[in-house]
């Protein structure tokens, strides 16, 4: 049977080319020790000699080499090697073999290594070339930067990433009815077992051929929704001369998901709208090698914002995202791909600032996408998350490469201060029209992995791909920022169902979809601010998310749950100026400014109605049209004190902050298992006398771990602070920072300690001493 053994800790790394190092028997002893995911860029201060459109951080030349010790029982095993994604170009070897390379960064990969290993040390060597950061329009991250695992099993055995269930039908007495399609080797019959959330087995087939595919009835189906995210385990077993062989479990859930031209999406044959974010793969100052925990909190904010939908901008994510997106109940836009033959602009001295570089996965597209998306799409396929494949993000752009005689001049989504003659046609680009040949094969290639769900890619040109065939290779569309057009195509093409795949936080772009029926939904662009895409020196991030790059909630997050959620709620956010050069982007959460200046306070409610109060004495009550779609705005003169905001079922609350007073640890975790793995995300407030932020006075926070444990970076979410990530300090921004901290192997206490400059302090237990409790 099937052993899994995850090799993450103890890699020897070292930055830089290191020839030889292929060898076996090569010196790596005074090689430092590290652990996956690793991300090896956070580890460099910030330059504007990189890339901007990255984030200011390095790519490089590295190698990674894993000892490892295998028993004597391995001869004659099968033996598999997966990394879950290497950011790029990646080369293997083992033993001194060369296994062969991946060029995508965003791509799990195996080879089979059972004829090479040994019993006793073996030695895996990882090369890394990730020499130009101007490969992407955003941040990328640089190394081997999700896990490895190693899988060793009998010759007998299930074919990998062959067994692939989905739901075919939905039965009028509550029971579902399952497909299971799977291969073996070298096996005479299979058994399958379907296992309720308990461990309870429910149903199942015994003794059926050694491949194939089986139909499977389950009684009483519990079906899996955002509500409801239930998750069934497929159990299967592989027989040879009669004794089991190999074993396979997976999580699967029981639904079924389509889009209708008029009437939108259904869900287990109930419509709704998808209320859709789009995320970026980093988490700040861990780079790409983001732990579960992290996405976890996230995930748990956006939630409660009423989002139940999530894009995978604009490559394949890490499998432990999709796992909560499963366990908590995302509907997913699952991406694999930014561009295709043409390569993209890559901004590196700041967004539109020309001349671009013309660096990424375009040079590999030839000769890798068949490989690449098949891959991703078998790898995702059993999530019930993922409803629907994207191949493609804006590869019609306009002008960026592909060109049309259809329009002279146009303008993208995205082209502010574009030169006026790169908005004109040029027939030495290559022409638009090729999209539909490439589009036609990358749907063939996605429905030939999987039949059950649709193929789209994002359309930032509608206009023009409708006209070029490329929109019709499509089985959904999905719009980038062009709600103009919705009424239009539907008219036009009323055999295809169309949805937001990309759209502004403005709730005008909301209600174009919550007033069509026909319009399946929206995805925010973003849910979390990310690394990279920046203006221009100082800025290493794109400030475009409802949540901040700490995962704290900004403004526009209120904004959003007010379009989005039912239950009672508001919350006050403030700007400084007048009211036509204020909005919900420039709001904080800051009450502050000198006497009799101009303050616009912003209400966020999805209340009727809702009554505004200064040091106890009303400015007066508001009634919420549909117009202002969830924000009330008054204009007042600044007066030191407390705002208060009221609406039937809840209120809230901003205080003049005051001087600060005390550090404040909260963090998530305060029993972290001893694991070597597991994670606490520390909240820091520089809180005043009345614990609320000292939002005016931020103040620079060192921090020391005491135990067995190791501080993987400090964040604030601050869009120009360059503090390089591998420093133990950073200044709070508005009152707030966050602390990643992760477990050791060493059992006793772990305690963070936080103080400033100016002596205050601050210390919190992460895990008390077994003993003493």
């Amino acid at each position: 049977m099937a052993e899994k053994y995850q090799l993450n800790g103890d890699w020897r790394f070292h930055y830089g080319d290191a020839p030889g190092a292929d060898y076996m028997g090569y010196d790596d002893r005074a090689w430092p020790l590290v652990r996956l995911p690793h991300d090896w860029a956070v580890a460099f201060p910030f330059s504007r000699k990189h890339s901007s459109g990255t984030g200011y951080l390095p790519g490089g030349t590295a190698v990674y080499r894993r000892h490892f010790t295998l028993p004597e029982g391995i001869r004659n095993k099968r033996v598999r090697v997966t990394f879950g994604g290497v950011y790029n170009h990646a080369q293997v070897w083992i033993n001194s073999n060369y296994l062969g390379g991946r060029a995508y960064g965003y791509s799990t990969f195996s080879f089979e290594i059972g004829e090479f290993v040994r019993p006793g040390e073996n030695v895996l060597t990882v090369r890394v070339c990730h020499e130009e950061t101007a490969d992407s329009r955003w941040y990328t991250g640089s190394g081997i930067y999700r896990g490895v695992t190693l899988t060793v099993s009998e010759a007998s055995r299930f074919t990998p990433g062959s067994i692939f269930v989905s739901t075919r039908r939905l039965l009028p007495d509550g029971s579902a009815a399952v497909e299971v399609s799977y291969r073996t080797e070298e096996c005479e019959k299979v058994d399958l077992t379907v296992l309720d959330a308990a461990g309870a087995p429910v149903c199942g087939a015994v003794g059926r051929e050694a491949g194939g595919t089986a139909e499977l009835l389950i009684p009483h189906a519990k079906r899996w929704s955002p509500d409801t995210p239930y998750l069934y385990t497929l159990r299967c077993a592989a027989y040879k001369n009669g004794e089991i062989a190999d074993t396979e479990t997976l999580l699967f859930g029981v639904r079924t998901a389509r889009f209708d031209p008029d009437a939108g999406f259904y869900l287990n044959g109930r419509n709704m709208k998808l209320k859709g974010v789009c995320v970026h793969h980093d988490a700040g100052c861990l780079g790409a090698a983001v732990p579960k925990e992290v996405w976890a909190r996230r995930l748990k904010k956006l939630k409660a914002m009423g989002c139940n939908a999530i894009r995978t901008a604009h490559n394949p994510p890490d499998p432990v995202f999709l796992d909560l997106c499963d366990e908590m109940g995302f509907l997913v836009m699952d991406e694999a791909f930014d561009e295709w033959e043409g390569a993209k602009n890559k901004w590196w001295q700041g967004h539109n600032v020309y001349p671009p570089k013309r660096f990424g996965y375009a040079a590999d597209f030839p000769f890798w996408h068949e490989t690449d998306l098949r891959d991703f799409i078998v790898r995702d396929r059993n999530h019930p998350s993922v409803i629907m494949w994207s191949v493609g993000n804006e590869i019609d752009y306009p002008n960026d490469p592909y060109v049309t005689p259809l329009f002279d001049e146009v303008l993208g989504n995205n082209d502010n201060g574009k030169p006026a003659a790169e908005r004109r046609y040029d027939d030495k680009k290559p022409d638009a029209g090729r999209l539909a040949k490439l589009s036609a094969e990358l749907v063939r290639i996605a429905h030939e992995a999987d039949p059950t769900r649709p193929v789209l890619s994002a359309l930032s040109f509608p206009e023009l791909s409708v006209r070029t065939g490329f929109a019709q290779t499509l089985d959904v569309w999905g719009y980038n920022y062009r709600e103009r057009f919705y009424d239009e195509h539907h008219a036009a093409y009323p055999e295809k169902a169309i949805f937001g795949s990309e759209n502004g936080h403005d709730p005008t772009a909301w209600k174009a979809v919550a007033d069509r029926p026909f319009i399946a939904g929206q995805f925010l662009w973003t849910g979390v601010d990310f690394l990279g895409e920046c203006r221009g020196w100082p800025e290493r991030i794109s400030g475009a998310g409802a949540l901040d790059l700490c995962g704290y909630e900004k403004p526009v997050y209120y904004q959003r749950m007010a379009l989005w959620t039912h239950t009672p709620f508001v919350k006050l956010a403030v700007s400084r100026g007048e009211r036509e050069k204020t909005g919900m982007w420039s709001d904080t959460f800051v009450y502050a400014g000198e006497p009799g200046e101009k303050m616009q306070v912003s209400c966020y409610t999805n209340a009727p109605a809702a009554e505004l109060f200064l040091n106890g004495r009303s400015l007066g009550k508001k009634i919420l049209s549909p117009e202002v779609m969830g924000r009330a705005v008054w204009e007042i003169p600044f007066e030191p004190g407390v705002l208060r905001a009221a609406v039937d079922g809840a209120q809230d609350e901003l205080r003049t902050p005051g001087p600060a007073k005390k550090i404040c640890l909260l963090p998530d975790v305060t029993d972290l298992p001893n694991d070597g793995e597991s994670v606490s995300q520390i909240e820091v407030l520089l809180a005043d006398e009345n614990g609320a932020p000292a939002a005016t006075c931020d103040k620079e926070i060192f921090y020391q771990l005491w135990g067995d444990g190791e501080i993987l970076g400090v964040e604030n979410g601050k869009k120009d602070d360059l503090t390089p990530y591998s420093a133990r300090f950073r200044s709070t921004f508005r009152g707030r920072a966050l602390v990643y901290v992760r477990a050791g192997t060493v059992p006793g206490p772990l305690k963070l300690f936080a103080y400033t400059k100016c002596g205050l302090s601050a210390e919190v237990h992460l895990r008390e001493d077994e003993n003493e409790a």
